[in-house]
């Protein structure tokens, strides 16, 4: 069996940049539309009248100031409060293949490789543009990559699956080095007119380029100790959007056919299983979590974050060891935790320690131990 590394990162960031305060003109004033047009409704109690949001209340309940956009005016327009990204032909690159070319191109040049050097391309992230062919399989053209290519999907813990699986393919002798990318459009499937989550996403893609260990030859490089995953299922965060939604004409544009969830119980849930998780995957490598140099986390919360760090080492985290990016970024899904790797690796030392960890839909869960080399 091989050792593998990671020996290249990279990180496409959307455009436009949109603040909280930004975000909340737009939705105050669908508000301020929707409470006139039913006014009458509202005064005999037929329906309740929608409440405005604020910055404030945004960056108390997740710890996000903006977040980063593929197309911002149509989300802020208050008449449409989507992204309005033009279909493109099929013989074009599609928007998600872009943003998962340039930053492929990023970690390609991070890690001294070129397309001739790649077996195998992992997409992995929680939408997909259509069912077929597979966004990897255009990437990999895109690229020139030659072997073979594939799309998956686990929600906010598709980069940890995909670095997983790309480490078996490696580790069995199957592909000298696999590209892993995560091109994320979560303004597509958010509901910018819910006051609960109109602020939580954004967009960004992430790129790994895993290898051989006896092969790389980059700079910074992580050896991957171990992985370790976990699935259990939940209704608590749930997107029914769908092929089949066409047979059932009663569902079409419901509001379960964009991102659901269950705040309250997705945090009750979600943080006590992570940490366990995080503690235990050390444990069976004898690995103390104090010993742990830096843990890059999903960035989807950070009161979640604060408090698996809390979980893991028994005391709350420096920022230093549990980076933040989500402040910037907001929850970028898949793309998180890698965006805080990418970010926040180059001051380790030879030697040191660190985990990557995703959770999120599913209910899912990863977690990657790297050892700087």
């Amino acid at each position: 069996m091989y050792k593998v590394v990671i020996s290249g990162t990279g990180l496409f960031t959307p455009p436009h940049a949109v603040s909280n305060e930004a975000l909340v003109v737009a939705f105050n004033q669908h508000v301020a539309d929707f409470n006139a047009a039913h006014a009458t409704q509202i005064a005999s109690g037929e329906i309740a009248a929608l409440t405005e949001s604020s910055a404030e209340f945004i960056e108390k309940a997740s710890g996000i100031k903006q977040r980063y956009l593929m197309d911002a005016a149509g989300v802020l327009d208050s008449r449409r409060m989507a992204p309005s990204l033009p279909e493109r032909d099929n013989d074009a690159l599609s928007v998600q293949a872009e943003m998962a070319v340039a930053a492929a191109r990023e970690a390609l040049v991070r890690a001294g490789r070129t397309a001739a050097d790649i077996d195998m391309v992992i997409v992995a992230c929680s939408n997909m543009p259509r069912p077929y062919p597979a966004l990897s399989i255009e990437v990999q053209q895109a690229l020139g990559i030659s072997g073979y290519a594939f799309d998956m999907n686990v929600a906010c813990s598709s980069a940890t699956f995909g670095i997983q699986t790309a480490v078996n393919a490696i580790a069995s002798g199957q592909a000298r080095a696999v590209l892993m990318v995560n091109p994320e459009i979560c303004s597509a499937h958010l509901n910018f007119r819910d006051r609960d989550s109109h602020f939580i996403f954004g967009d960004a893609c992430t790129a790994v380029l895993l290898e051989r260990a006896e092969l790389a030859t980059a700079a910074q490089r992580f050896e991957v100790v171990d992985c370790k995953l976990a699935t259990l299922f939940s209704n608590n965060i749930r997107n029914n959007f769908g092929f089949l939604n066409r047979c059932d004409e009663r569902g079409i544009g419901a509001l379960d056919k964009l991102f659901v969830q269950q705040g309250r119980k997705v945090f009750k849930e979600v943080c006590p299983m992570v940490g366990e998780h995080i503690v235990a995957h050390l444990a069976s490598q004898a690995i103390q979590p104090g010993d742990v140099k830096r843990f890059w986390l999903h960035q989807a919360n950070l009161s979640m974050n604060q408090l698996i760090a809390r979980r893991v080492l028994g005391r709350d985290a420096e920022a230093a060891e549990a980076p933040v990016i989500l402040d910037r970024y907001a929850n970028t899904s898949s793309a998180g935790s890698v965006i805080a790797l990418h970010l926040h690796h180059e001051d380790m030392a030879a030697g040191e320690l660190g985990v990557l960890s995703s959770f999120g839909a599913g209910y899912s869960v990863g977690s990657v131990i790297l050892r700087k080399c």
